[in-house]
């Protein structure tokens, strides 16, 4: 089966980020940093690992930091090179990939996810693309946006990133059901949108990486507004179940919900370690804190 190459991702990036009020007053959630890089950074970077081409980011009020960030700003590459800052500027330059370009697109209002991706249908077409949630920060190699490329290639399908998580946490999530397909993949078989802990399918949670298929964009135009009043991406994606296109893959790699305080700090912790600004962890060694429940 030949299967178009995914070449374009797209990063909703227009909600308020207010769970880290007041600092998301005036400076989008994405950019906040886990040590020297912003959220959003590190969502492009992994998607430009995946071979992905063109980065096409939803944006919305106060969001003009996120297109600053990926522009050039030559007078400082050029005084940090007159200055000998070489690490620096090589710092500076990585903030945007070669090869790749950007597309900034406004969200009128704030509908839900499933609209995000929406707005995206005018410059994506008829192409499969990933969607990257820059708040759900996860440590892989390879990223799991080239894990889930290199299984859409393989089946054709869409691909969900999923995870188990504790049963009392499935409101918080789109649960699915599914069979086995090997030891990562699994074919869903159902979806429900933040269920409660007794009435979830099971504990297996959609987190922020998607491969879909271009037809989601037919289903999205007609979603009506589910869970929160919003156009919700996980309904949209249920409707697809039924043509037997909609598989979940199991990850490998540590995700930090970096949309929550505890997981922010924990990244920022995990990072620092990974750099050497901390010691690494011995066995025995109490948790860094503790995860609110």
């Amino acid at each position: 089966m030949t299967v178009k190459r995914v070449r374009k991702a797209v990063f909703p990036a227009a909600g308020f980020g207010t769970r880290f009020l007041p600092a998301t007053k005036a400076m989008p959630k994405e950019m906040m940093p886990v040590l020297d890089k912003p959220l959003i950074q590190y969502a492009v970077e992994e998607a430009a690992a995946a071979g992905i081409e063109q980065m096409i980011i939803i944006t919305g009020r106060n969001k003009r930091a996120i297109e600053d960030h990926f522009d050039r700003v030559p007078e400082l590459e050029q005084e940090l090179l007159a200055k000998g800052k070489h690490e620096l500027y090589e710092a500076l330059h990585s903030a945007t990939p070669e090869g790749v370009s950007f597309i900034f697109i406004r969200q009128p209002e704030q509908l839900g996810l499933g609209h995000a991706v929406l707005c995206a249908q005018p410059v994506v077409g008829d192409e499969p693309f990933a969607v990257i949630l820059a708040d759900d920060l996860i440590d892989a190699s390879p990223g799991v946006t080239s894990q889930l490329v290199a299984a859409y290639e393989q089946y054709g399908a869409s691909v969900l990133a999923v995870q188990d998580v504790p049963r009392s946490e499935t409101r918080r999530y789109g649960i699915v059901a599914s069979t086995p397909i090997d030891s990562h993949i699994e074919r869903v078989t159902g979806m429900v949108e933040k269920p409660d802990p007794a009435a979830a399918p099971s504990t297996l949670a959609v987190v922020g990486r998607y491969v879909l298929r271009p037809e989601i964009f037919d289903e999205l135009a007609t979603t009506e507004r589910g869970s929160g009043g919003e156009i919700q991406l996980t309904d949209a994606i249920a409707r697809r179940i039924r043509h037997g296109e909609v598989l979940a893959h199991r990850f490998n790699g540590t995700r930090y919900d970096c949309g929550n305080k505890d997981g922010f700090l924990a990244a920022n912790i995990a990072f620092a370690r990974k750099e050497g600004l901390l010691p690494p962890r011995r066995a025995g060694d109490p948790d860094d804190f503790r995860v609110a429940d």
